[in-house]
Formats: C-alpha cells, sequence, structure tokens
C-alpha cells in the first residue's frame, strides 16, 4: 500500500475571481503537482468575495481560527502563502503565524509590491519585515531582480526564484497567419482596466499611429475602475473605429484572440509576471511591454518583443510604427516568443519547481506528533 501524499494547503483569492493570483492558484492545483501532494485551496482576501464591511470584519477575525482548523484536519505537511508587499502582506502576517504554531512548513510566495528596502519606512519595520520573513521555510519570488533584492535583504536564507507557467496547449493550437504588409496591424490588451497599467498611454500612443496613416484596431479586453476614463480618452481621440472595449477574456475565448493578434500591449507601471505576456508569447501576439518585474527575464528587447519605458505613449507608438512596417521581423518575433514560452515557462516546468521545493520542506518537516 503506497504512503499517502503529503497535505499542502494554498492560499490564495477565490478560484473564480479575476487576478494573476487565482490565476497561478488555478494553475497549481490543477497541475501534475496533484499527482505527488493533495492540494488544498484556502481561500483568503476579498477578490471574489461581495460582503459589507462588518462581515469583511467578522471574516478577517475568524479566518486564522478556520486555516487553523484546516491544517489540524488534514495534517498539512506545508501552507503555501501567495501574498506580495503591500497591503496584502499585513493581512497574511496572522497566517504565517498560524501555520509556524502548528508545525507546517510555510512557502511565502511573493507576487510583485514593493521590493522590502522599498517597503520599510524605517530601521524598526525593516528589522520586522526581516524577522517574519525569515519565520518561512522558503521565500519564492518571480524576477531575478526580485531574486537579488531579497537575498540581500535576508542573507543565508532559502530564497529562490520560480517565475511562473502555463498550460501552453490552448495557445499554441492555432496556426498564425502571417501579417501581410499595409494589413491593420491588431492589438490586444487583456487584465485589469487600471491607470497603473499604462492603457491611457496606450490610447494615446494608437492615435499617434493613426496619425501617421498606419492602420491598426486595438482590442481591449477586461475590466476595472477605469473603463469609463478609457472609454473617454477614446471618444477624445476619435477612435470610436478603432478601440472595442471587450470585458473580461477567458478561456478559448482569450486563446483565439491572442491567436488572431499580432501585438500584445503591456505598458505597465509596475508588475510581477504577468500571465497576459506569457499566455499572448505563447499565442504567437509580440509583446510591447515596460522593463518591469519579471518582463526583462521573459522577453529579450529586439528578439522576442521591444521593450519601451513606462508612462511614454510616443515610444509605444513608436514600437507600433516600427513592426507595422518591418513585418518580416514581426514575424520572426513571433516564432521567438512561441518557442521562448514553451520551453522556460511551461506549467509542467513550474509543477517539478514546486514538487521539488515540497518535497524538500518535507523531508525537514518534524513528525506530526509534534503538533
Amino acid at each position: 500500500m503506497s504512503a499517502p501524499r503529503p497535505t499542502v494547503v494554498v492560499l490564495g483569492p477565490s478560484r473564480s475571481a479575476l487576478s494573476g493570483v487565482t490565476t497561478h492558484v488555478n494553475l497549481l492545483l490543477g497541475s501534475p503537482l496533484a499527482a505527488e501532494y493533495a492540494l488544498a485551496h484556502f481561500q483568503v482576501g476579498s477578490e471574489g468575495r461581495s460582503e459589507s464591511a462588518l462581515a469583511k470584519l467578522l471574516r478577517l477575525a475568524a479566518s486564522p481560527f478556520q486555516l487553523a482548523a484546516e491544517i489540524v484536519r488534514l495534517d498539512a505537511a506545508v501552507v503555501h502563502i501567495n501574498s506580495s508587499l503591500n497591503k496584502a502582506y499585513w493581512r497574511d502576517l496572522m497566517y504565517l503565524a498560524v501555520a509556524r504554531l502548528l508545525g507546517a512548513r510555510v512557502v511565502y510566495q511573493v507576487h510583485g509590491g514593493d521590493l522590502p528596502l522599498a517597503f520599510c519606512r524605517n530601521a524598526f519595520s525593516r528589522r520586522f519585515l526581516k524577522a517574519t520573513l525569515a519565520a518561512a521555510d522558503a521565500v519564492v519570488v518571480l524576477a531575478s531582480k526580485e531574486l537579488a533584492a531579497y537575498r540581500a535583504f535576508l542573507p543565508g536564507r532559502n530564497v529562490l526564484a520560480l517565475p511562473n507557467g502555463i498550460d501552453c496547449v490552448p495557445f499554441t493550437r492555432y496556426n498564425r497567419v502571417t501579417s501581410r504588409p499595409g494589413a491593420p496591424l491588431k492589438l490586444a490588451y487583456i487584465g485589469r482596466l487600471a491607470r497603473e497599467k499604462g492603457l491611457f498611454e496606450a490610447i494615446d500612443a494608437l492615435a499617434l499611429v493613426r496619425s501617421l496613416g498606419i492602420e491598426a484596431r486595438l482590442v481591449v479586453a477586461g475590466g476595472g475602475p477605469e473603463e469609463a476614463a478609457l472609454r473617454a480618452r477614446v471618444r477624445e481621440h476619435a477612435l470610436g473605429d478603432a478601440v472595442n472595449f471587450t470585458g473580461p477574456v477567458a478561456g478559448e475565448h482569450k486563446a483565439l484572440l491572442l491567436s488572431q493578434s499580432d501585438l500584445l500591449l503591456l505598458p505597465s507601471y509596475a508588475e510581477g509576471l504577468p500571465y497576459a505576456l506569457l499566455e499572448g508569447m505563447a499565442a504567437g501576439a509580440v509583446p510591447i511591454a515596460t522593463p518591469v518585474g519579471a518582463i526583462p527575464d521573459v522577453m529579450t528587447d529586439g528578439v522576442h518583443g521591444l521593450l519601451v519605458p513606462p508612462r511614454d505613449s510616443d515610444a509605444i507608438a513608436q514600437a507600433v510604427a516600427r513592426l507595422a512596417s518591418e513585418r518580416a521581423l514581426l514575424a520572426r518575433m513571433s516564432a521567438a516568443s512561441r518557442r521562448r514560452v514553451s520551453s522556460a515557462y511551461s506549467i509542467e516546468r513550474l509543477a517539478s519547481d514546486f514538487a521539488a521545493l515540497y518535497s524538500a520542506l518535507c523531508a525537514d518537516r518534524a513528525p506530526s506528533a509534534a503538533l
């Protein structure tokens, strides 16, 4: 009789919420990792919930005790906390404390936010952050820049970079059609409609491109607080015939949209490792993106796409104009993007990385009797 699989409790938002962390959690839970570990989801955060302020307060008060009950009930070997160095850090402190108190190993995965020194306001907050992060058995980051910053902040601790991965199959099943010279260029954005995503600059850039006589159309797929203001900006530039707001897309609809797009616009001010980048590149949509977070780790400027400075509509316009006039380069970048993601950012690689990490932590764990 085979030994039971060790249990890993994975903390994250509602599995139906629209967020990068939700995508990460869903991919982990559905990955080959589930063959080696019993994966249990524990919902945290407000995403995907409809609740009053009082209900939220009561939930926050009860949540640590609910996690404790789950750890004991499942005899969880590992608690995998998905967090960020922003307000989520303060929420997740209680989960870190509960997991340590009950003897579970802790993976603390950081999905963007500030770097450690930028997050700290003074010497006391630096000591506090260092102590709390050091309480985790492993700190996982997404980008090489983050890896250097966290290793410098936590010398001698177990800090490693495990970039996101995706199921490439839905995004590679469509054949790319070479974009003909002079044909309208098809642009796409997928994600939250928020100011920090650089969408206002993207719309301004589209207006500049069109003023040069270049035919280009943009599909904006997503929802968020800036949708009304973005629609107003489109009207201001008289781009009603060139910009289509579709609302959020998922599954086959998203894969089809990306497979039919020449360019993926991601001019964010800050990022972790956006799934839209991996999905777009897997589908062959060439990214025009900013060099923030893990984006420079994934794409090389001039090979897989073009990097532009944040908040720079002129640079976005110049990148679009260049690829509109160099369709052979666009085709080479499209093929290179597909190879890059399938070789280095697959869900199989992600599952293998986390299986190795969980295995090392479980091997060091004290017996459950220590509870």
